[in-house]
């Protein structure tokens, strides 16, 4: 879940793990700030689990399958969280043939071969494992019978090979620990907290991996408690929200979802605009996102206040954009008060025309 970043498309896969990110993002309250997707052609909402899966609660489309394929294709995935059945040592992954068993791959091979980040997601092993988590450390009671890593899989259903040949970003997560998909093939990266690493990792392995760190697994996945993804996701450097185009002399300032709370949150935001905008030495046109903006009242005059010193100082012309009715009105007022640009597009209404 920590793998999660906001703004981006990404498709879940069918399995007893990845089905269960869309719960933990509708727990987390993040499921607006990106777009879960199964490859049936649901995108957005929260899909569903276990024998429900492929139909999703409060989607935001719905398209049909070589519609959905043909997106998926073109390289409009940011991620994929899917399961796996085997890995090797190169981290190719086998998820369509175990023995005389043969499911198929599906759409796995498209998806995860075109997505910009995969993460495949499972227990280290398989077939009665008991697992206890403990004050959030982790222990194997019962090791399970089948290994998920092996030196040869049975079927290559994602290629490795190709994956590194395209730059691809490959996370390999199970209960114990985090694997990468480097040059070379597996890199293991992170140990979850309780878990040694020598008896409950490397002696299971039949191969060596790339040892880096490795650095603790998050604790905040083993606990109870949520873990605040939202807060997260929201509190972005104020230097990732704020982008300039060359071309077009434009700065786009996605402010989606920021809150502002006090002194400190103005100053960052007065010190990355002036950082990006003063070495031009000229105008620019600007463009800026107010979805779910939020700002406390104690600094909201403040806020106003170095709207219009930016506007003043930085700005040619400037696009405002934010589908709250309250927040439309209340920050037109007040920049109006200031005889600066106030008008607070609705981009629905503007779709519409």
């Amino acid at each position: 879940m920590l793998e999660l970043a906001p703004n981006s498309v990404i498709n879940v896969g069918v399995g007893s793990i990845p089905d269960q990110v869309p719960l933990v993002a509708g727990e987390e309250r993040v499921q607006d700030l990106l777009s879960l997707a199964v490859d049936s052609g649901v995108i957005g909402g929260v899909p569903m689990s276990g024998l429900d899966f492929g139909a999703a609660v409060n989607y935001q489309a719905v398209i049909d399958h070589a519609c959905a394929f043909d997106f998926i294709d073109g390289g409009g995935l940011d991620a994929a969280f899917l399961g796996f059945g085997e890995c090797d040592a190169q981290g190719n992954v086998n998820a369509s043939k175990f023995g005389k068993r043969t499911p198929g791959c599906g759409g796995f091979i498209d998806i995860s071969q075109n997505a910009k980040k995969v993460v495949f997601m499972g227990t280290f092993n398989s077939g009665g494992l008991e697992v206890v988590i403990d004050e959030g450390r982790v222990r194997i009671v019962n090791e399970g019978r089948f290994p998920k890593f092996v030196k040869c899989i049975g079927q290559t259903t994602f290629s490795a090979a190709y994956a590194q040949r395209c730059r691809q970003e490959v996370l390999y997560v199970t209960e114990r620990c985090v694997l990468r998909l480097d040059d070379s093939g597996l890199a293991l990266i992170e140990v979850a907290p309780g878990i040694d690493l020598e008896r409950d990792i490397l002696q299971r392995l039949p191969f060596r991996p790339a040892i880096i760190g490795p650095r603790e697994m998050d604790p905040r996945v083993f606990r109870n408690a949520p873990m605040r993804l939202r807060e997260q996701m929201l509190d972005l450097r104020m230097e990732d929200r704020l982008s300039f185009d060359q071309e077009t002399n434009t700065v786009y300032m996605n402010y989606a979802g920021l809150r502002v709370r006090d002194v400190g949150d103005l100053k960052a935001i007065g010190d990355a605009v002036d950082r990006l905008l003063a070495p031009l030495g000229r105008r620019v046109h600007s463009i800026v996102n107010y979805e779910r903006f939020t700002c406390d009242d104690d600094v909201f005059d403040e806020y106003i206040e170095l709207v219009k010193r930016v506007e003043q100082t930085y700005y040619l012309s400037v696009k405002r954009y934010t589908s709250g009715a309250f927040l439309r009105h209340k920050l037109g007022t007040e920049l109006a008060k200031r005889h600066v640009s106030s008008e607070i597009i609705d981009p629905a209404k503007r779709n519409a025309r």
